[in-house]
């Protein structure tokens, strides 16, 4: 896997260099702003960006929005933002990009999701081959909230909890795996999420996209 890093903390950018360069992955730039990484994927373009949301000179959303024009520009090339926060806004943004037609995946981690190696490592090559992968305390935080506004009220505790598994970026094996149910369980429950959202077959969208995009915008 060829990844750029992007990230204000040179400490971080060389931990992370060197994680992935043991784990047999090639880093071909890490940089530390917004400018700098988006030079360096027009420069040669990875299988996935690294991105920090918060960069220079604001540190604000500088990393975000160049996340958003790579998302744009090279629909191709994954993107896995860290954020120190769980930024609501941002995971319905860079979920949004989807609907480009790319075959590059979206993930949201939150720092301290980095340390724990595996999941890390796991969430970049689900980014990678194409898929989502959000961090499970982003999903959980964004689930937080009153029924009376909730547009998954209609759900049940089970499909809500399919839901956030989709979220979080995990296939239906996985799923299936995770909650210790059959596939075919699975898919039953995915349908029935489909049809209380009112996402229907040829839509000429992702319904599970879709459904992905109403969980967090909920």
């Amino acid at each position: 896997m060829r990844v750029i890093l992007a990230d204000d903390s040179t400490l971080l950018r060389e931990g992370l260099a060197r994680l992935l360069a043991d784990e047999g992955h090639e880093v071909i730039a890490a940089v530390g702003d917004a400018d700098a990484l988006l030079a360096a994927v027009d420069r040669d373009a990875p299988d996935v960006a690294v991105v920090d949301v918060r960069m220079p000179p604001s540190h604000t959303d500088e990393g975000l929005r160049a996340a958003l024009r790579i998302r744009e520009r090279r629909p191709d090339v994954g993107v896995l933002v860290l954020s120190q926060y769980v930024e609501k806004r941002y995971a319905t943004e860079l979920l949004g990009g989807e609907h480009g037609g790319g075959r590059g995946g979206v993930g949201y981690l939150l720092k301290d999701r980095v340390v724990q190696v595996e999941e890390f490592l796991g969430a970049l090559e689900r980014v990678a081959a194409g898929e989502t992968a959000f961090d499970p305390e982003v999903v959980r935080r964004l689930l937080a909230r009153s029924s009376h506004a909730d547009p998954l009220a209609g759900l049940t505790s089970r499909e809500r909890d399919v839901l956030r598994e989709m979220a979080e970026g995990h296939t239906n094996a996985a799923i299936a795996q995770r909650m210790h149910v059959s596939r075919s369980a699975v898919e039953k429950h995915i349908n029935a999420i489909f049809d209380k959202l009112g996402l229907y077959a040829g839509t000429g969208h992702s319904r599970r996209v879709l459904a992905v995009l109403r969980y967090l915008d909920g």
